[in-house]
């Protein structure tokens, strides 16, 4: 049985635009090639659906975007070793996330990765079938399970490219 309590609680974003591909993001922190879709951490008594908003708005600077689809369950990773006294402050193991499929419904000028305390250096829309291989090693599982997930839930009318 698996402790939630040493899992951050958070909500991770699968961000579709108008083209079919998929919102990632190089973080400013990490000097790999490593790239991820935005996600952070849900505050204390804080609705996952109302985080999802407030996050894309700290991490990518708008929140121009619908929900089309949210995971059945909570996804969970476990951070490298050598990550977990770094990262929150050692309290937690990893984190559990609930993961939404989003139509991006603004422009790519409406994306302002410049925010007030960016996490990231650089954005690309990505195919969805390449996401996975660009993601760090540790959360490749993860994401290869929930865009499976997720995908399978959009609306037929919505065609990933």
């Amino acid at each position: 049985m698996i402790d939630d309590r040493l899992y951050r609680p958070g909500i991770g974003i699968m961000l579709i635009n108008h083209d079919g591909r998929i919102f990632v993001a190089r973080r400013i922190d990490m000097v790999s090639e490593a790239w991820q879709m935005p996600q952070g951490g849900i505050d204390e008594g804080e609705d996952p659906s109302v985080a999802l908003f407030r996050e894309m708005r700290e991490e990518i600077g708008t929140d121009k975007a619908e929900i089309l689809a949210v995971s059945d369950d909570w996804y969970r990773y476990d951070l490298p070793a050598d990550l977990r006294s770094r990262l929150w402050g050692g309290r937690y193991v990893g984190q559990r996330q609930k993961w939404y499929a989003l139509r991006y419904l603004g422009s790519d000028a409406d994306i302002n990765i410049a925010t007030e305390e960016p996490e990231f250096m650089d954005w690309k829309w990505a195919p969805s079938a390449q996401v996975p291989e660009l993601i760090v090693p540790f959360k490749r599982p993860l994401y290869r399970e929930l865009m499976g997930e997720l995908m399978a839930k959009l609306p037929a009318s919505l065609v990933l490219s």
